[in-house]
């Protein structure tokens, strides 16, 4: 089924679904169509990033935001995202898409998008950070929340992860960061989460080194013995 079948399906489904509020998960239930597929004979992994669209639109619509972002021309937009591939999803298998709201800073909202099997197990999981901008500024999330008469709350707490993948996303952002390409002798400029990462790969080798070396003095002592 071509996507845009797919989007109009889902706009129209959302009016007869029940609504959801701010930390309920939208579900959908989709299938791999022959024209997702690749070489591979698998879910293309560009279209997942694709249907995931599909699952952020249900969980708008249901929760009531999407006149709203028309009434004052705001767009919701993808800042940044990763993915997870754990299995594949083969032609013609049912698959269900879970999209929920986990967090948010004063600009960007954090996503959690996992494809399941019908078994229950994870095909992929995503992390996303999106944004809602009009045509000349990016709107805060508090002002967000006010104008969608959505009750003011603070977030859940953000998780250490998310915090060190929206540093990495922005040092990716900055416009003073060179490609390597571009200037080798340069060395990159070291954020506040790629030195965290340096300083756990450290730690990780310090570890497995002591534990060789550990081992090997038992060793020594029982040939000794």
């Amino acid at each position: 089924m071509n996507l845009v079948f797919r989007l109009f399906w889902v706009l129209m489904a959302a009016r007869f679904r029940k609504p959801l509020g701010l930390f309920e998960p939208s579900v959908l239930r989709l299938r791999v169509w022959l024209n997702d597929l690749d070489f591979n004979r698998h879910m293309n992994n560009g279209r997942y990033l694709t249907v995931m669209d599909l699952g952020r639109l249900d969980m708008m619509a249901r929760m009531g935001t999407l006149g709203g972002f028309r009434k004052r021309r705001w767009m919701p937009v993808v800042a940044a995202q990763t993915i997870s591939f754990k299995r594949s999803l083969t032609p013609l298998e049912r698959y269900e898409l879970t999209t929920r709201l986990l967090c948010w800073d004063e600009r960007f909202l954090y996503l959690e998008q996992v494809f399941a099997k019908a078994n229950g197990k994870v095909a992929a999981r995503a992390l996303v950070r999106a944004a809602i901008v009009s045509k000349t500024r990016s709107v805060k999330t508090e002002e967000l929340f006010v104008a969608l008469g959505i009750k003011k709350r603070k977030s859940p707490p953000i998780p250490p992860g998310i915090k060190a993948w929206a540093l990495a996303a922005e040092w990716m952002d900055d416009p003073h960061s060179e490609h390597p390409s571009l200037n080798a002798e340069s060395p990159l400029t070291e954020t506040p989460a790629l030195a965290k990462a340096h300083r756990k790969a450290e730690m990780k080798a310090r570890k497995k080194a002591d534990k060789q070396a550990t081992r090997g003095t038992e060793e020594d002592e029982q040939t000794v013995s």
